[in-house]
């Protein structure tokens, strides 16, 4: 049967601090021993040396447990309750050996007895044993001859079981605030990996699909056109160069990108891809705020043109809240959606910037990308 989990479950020996000393901490507490230790030294021959060595082992065992509980609880991965049990009810038969010498001050005893039960049982478990822990100390005191009847063992064993209680509590919190701590931080990572996967994709696939292009056309106009072919090489080590760059930037973990920049690229990819390109030639009515999501949406919309489309002429419409980037060639794939890396993640942009991303046909023919911001 699996322990549920306790207080010293929650402590981890090869961690300095409180759960390395806490028997250091719990001994403290022993001064209250003291009482039976006096009247167990008003007797005389045995019965003295039966006491003190009973009360001995009884502080024994109780500094004893805490080692003993956490070394077997979190190497074994957890006490059985019956030895818990066990454990307890030979505390308990100490307490019973010692009523000869120390009397009615053995009960106090039963207190340490209901603070480890607390700590180390399951909270129903230790709520019954503390309960006939406390009856059986009130029972005592009222029918056992010669002993007096003043409710503070009673009232010891309640509020050291409290005490032990709230302490489970605390400590019980401690562990599940680390817990979710350690879950927050693994989202975290999670999320930074997917942004810059993400990141790194749209990088990369823009700079790569221009570069091959361009290799492409420079290859073709080598015989033909050497200097033409001369200047497609040039930009392509210059495409190269850019896409570094951006890789550093993005690797250092910021990289802004500009809109006005991109609408130069695209129309050189598009060039480069013998597509006629239609592009503005101002975005000053386009708010500073929604230049950076435009820039990924002409980015991964001329990406997939050049890639895709077979198309003969690209358009890009821009005003405040909306950029659209149009084509004449096959349109969407049927089925296909949105479901493309770049794509899902230029969702996910748009979605951070409560923005709307559209995916369709254009009138007449051809792709449609368009991004909305706002209603």
């Amino acid at each position: 049967m699996k322990t549920p989990p306790t207080l010293l479950d929650g402590l981890d020996r090869d961690r300095p601090g409180p759960g390395r000393w806490g028997w250091l901490a719990a001994g403290v507490w022993l001064f209250y021993l003291s009482q039976p230790f006096e009247e167990i030294l008003q007797h005389h021959g045995a019965t003295r040396v039966m006491g003190l060595v009973v009360l001995f082992l009884f502080a024994l065992s109780y500094i004893g447990f805490f080692g003993w509980i956490r070394w077997v609880g979190l190497g074994a991965g957890g006490l059985p309750t019956w030895q818990r049990l066990a454990y307890l009810a030979g505390m308990l038969a100490l307490c019973f050996l010692m009523l000869p010498s120390a009397g009615q001050k053995a009960l106090t005893c039963l207190v340490y007895i209901a603070a480890i039960a607390m700590m180390a049982l399951d909270v129903r478990i230790a709520v019954v044993i503390v309960a006939l822990l406390l009856g059986g100390a009130e029972l005592s005191m009222r029918l056992v001859p010669g002993w007096t009847d003043d409710g503070s063992y009673g009232f010891a064993i309640f509020l050291g079981a409290l005490a032990v209680f709230g302490l489970r509590r605390a400590v019980q919190r401690s562990i599940e605030l680390n817990a979710t701590r350690q879950d927050m931080a693994k989202l975290a990572v999670q999320e930074e990996r997917n942004r810059f996967a993400r990141d790194l994709h749209d990088i990369l696939g823009h700079s790569l699909t221009v570069i091959t292009v361009k290799a492409e056309l420079a290859g073709k106009l080598i015989e033909a056109n050497p200097g033409r072919a001369a200047a497609e090489v040039a930009d392509v080590e210059s495409l190269a160069r850019a896409a570094l760059a951006d890789v550093r930037a993005a690797v250092a973990g910021y990289r802004e990108l500009s809109l006005a920049g991109e609408l130069v690229s695209a129309r050189a990819a598009l060039q480069a891809a013998e597509i006629k390109p239609d592009l503005p030639t101002t975005m000053d009515e386009v708010p500073e705020e929604n230049r950076e999501l435009f820039a990924w949406v002409v980015r991964e919309g001329v990406t997939n043109v050049v890639r895709h489309s077979g198309a003969k002429r690209c358009t890009i419409r821009i005003n405040a809240t909306q950029i659209e980037v149009l084509d004449d060639g096959k349109g969407p794939t049927p089925g296909g959606g949105a479901s493309g890396h770049g794509l899902v993640g230029l969702r996910e942009r748009a979605d951070q910037a409560d923005a709307s991303l559209q995916v369709g046909q254009a009138p007449g023919g051809g792709f449609r990308l368009a991004v909305r911001v706002g209603p």
